[in-house]
């Protein structure tokens, strides 16, 4: 008896130091189990992280370029004509050491760059995950570092966007230029601090709903993604956050639907830049020609 009680203790005082030392942060993201899965999680990754991943070098300096007409502005998706058929894929919240890690293998094996919102506490506790994020050549952006929805005064905004972009360039060696607010809220102070420091705003188009409360299943998922498909579509999508195995079991589907629809993939610095020059070509047609292709 004596023995049972110490181990309930024992065990309530382990959760009760690990919650404090992560400042209840977390939890505001993830479930009530969220916490707990999370370190789960972290422990497995620091087991069984490959040598690769652990010899990852972050290449310094690699800045996030994107069109100087889209820095400190709110972007939905791209503008571009029916002919055009790119889109671009999303994943919010990560990194985590599963999910994120196999979402990357399923677009490795498809020869798919993406676009990447990182949640700075997640790269704190998966470095090696954001790293490969970054060698395998996908896109990162700035998720704020708690993913808070509430209403902040100018100096937690700031906090929370430079907090997290110093982390990634720390560990990744990229400087992002694209943020994406959490819950796609733009008037809780963030999207304001964004804008000032000419982050382009990235929101989307269509989304898998992955993330919301009552989430489809795998094959609404897919539906989903493919019924709203079209040219310059920025499609929303999750790494983190939660459990994301029905987005990764999805996700191969939603691929090979694009494919057959004739789309392409291009990342959001791709995407802009495209933008840019249909705009700029268009810009530079007489008049009259300006009239039949508008943007």
């Amino acid at each position: 008896m004596f023995t049972n009680k110490l181990s309930q203790i024992l065990r309530v005082g382990t959760i009760i130091l690990v919650t404090a030392g992560s400042g209840f942060t977390l939890s505001m993201l993830l479930p009530k189990s969220g916490l707990n899965h999370v370190l789960a999680m972290k422990k497995s990754a620091d087991e069984t992280m490959s040598a690769t991943a652990q010899n990852v070098v972050p290449v310094p300096n690699q800045t996030v370029e994107i069109p100087k007409e889209f820095q400190g502005k709110v972007v939905y998706q791209g503008k571009l004509k029916p002919k055009e058929k790119v889109i671009a894929l999303t994943f919010d919240d990560g990194p985590g050491p599963k999910n994120t890690a196999q979402v990357l293998e399923i677009l490795k094996k498809n020869h798919i760059k993406a676009t990447f919102f990182m949640i700075g506490e997640m790269v704190k506790y998966f470095p090696q995950i954001a790293k490969e994020v970054a060698a395998d050549g996908h896109i990162i952006g700035n998720h704020t570092w708690h993913h808070w929805y509430r209403h902040m005064n100018a100096l937690t905004a700031a906090s929370e966007i430079d907090k997290t972009a110093d982390i990634i360039y720390k560990t990744t060696g990229v400087k992002t230029t694209l943020f994406r607010p959490p819950g796609g809220f733009l008037h809780n102070g963030l999207a304001d601090y964004a804008e000032n420091q000419k982050y382009a705003v990235m929101m989307w188009s269509e989304m898998s709903g992955d993330a919301e409360r009552r989430s489809p299943q795998v094959p609404g998922m897919i539906a989903n993604v493919l019924k709203s498909a079209k040219p310059g579509a920025i499609v929303l999508m999750h790494d983190g956050g939660g459990n994301r195995s029905r987005t990764v079991k999805a996700l191969p589907a939603i691929i090979d639907g694009l494919k057959a629809q004739g789309y392409k993939f291009v990342t959001i610095p791709e995407l802009l830049e495209m933008q840019a020059k249909e705009q700029t070509l268009t810009a530079a047609l007489p008049a009259s020609a300006n009239h039949e292709h508008p943007n």
